[in-house]
């Protein structure tokens, strides 16, 4: 029986995926539980239309991220930290400190799409990269500078 899948089930298949399952397996498993459809000529035709959107919205996705990743690339951001009298840090500078710098300039950038190339212990610039979906990447220039007191 011929069945398109409402959800991802494990061991079967993706959401909107069409599926030869055993009729008894269709019957007493999937279409009771809200997991698959019968694969009728109306219900491709809806299949036909959900596909459509969701190609639609990984678009329109795909455009907000190359947009948001072309503002980001080559970006510079200072972080004032505290230093000791020797110049040391008294803190690492962390992705959640440059995430929520780039928070406060009006990106939403979550820390773990921060990758540092090491960790930032002294006074100096950083590159770091920006991680996005669809593996497109940003790389922002983080300037640490001494907090004015």
């Amino acid at each position: 029986m011929k069945v398109i899948l409402l959800k991802d089930v494990k061991n079967l298949g993706k959401q909107y995926d069409l599926k030869d399952v055993p009729s008894g397996y269709a019957r007493n498993y999937l279409i009771p539980r809200g997991l698959a459809v019968g694969a009728t000529n109306k219900a491709l035709k809806w299949l036909e239309i959900q596909k459509d959107i969701l190609n639609k919205k990984s678009e329109q996705e795909l455009t907000r991220i190359g947009e948001l990743a072309k503002r980001l690339d080559g970006l510079e951001i200072s972080i004032p930290v505290k230093i000791g009298k020797k110049g040391q840090l008294f803190e690492k500078v962390t992705s959640q400190k440059i995430a929520s710098k780039l928070k406060e300039k009006g990106f939403d950038v979550k820390k773990s799409q921060l990758e540092l190339a090491q960790e930032i212990k002294e006074l100096g610039e950083f590159p770091v990269k920006v991680k996005f979906e669809h593996g497109l990447e940003a790389t922002i220039k983080t300037i640490v500078v001494e907090e004015k007191k």
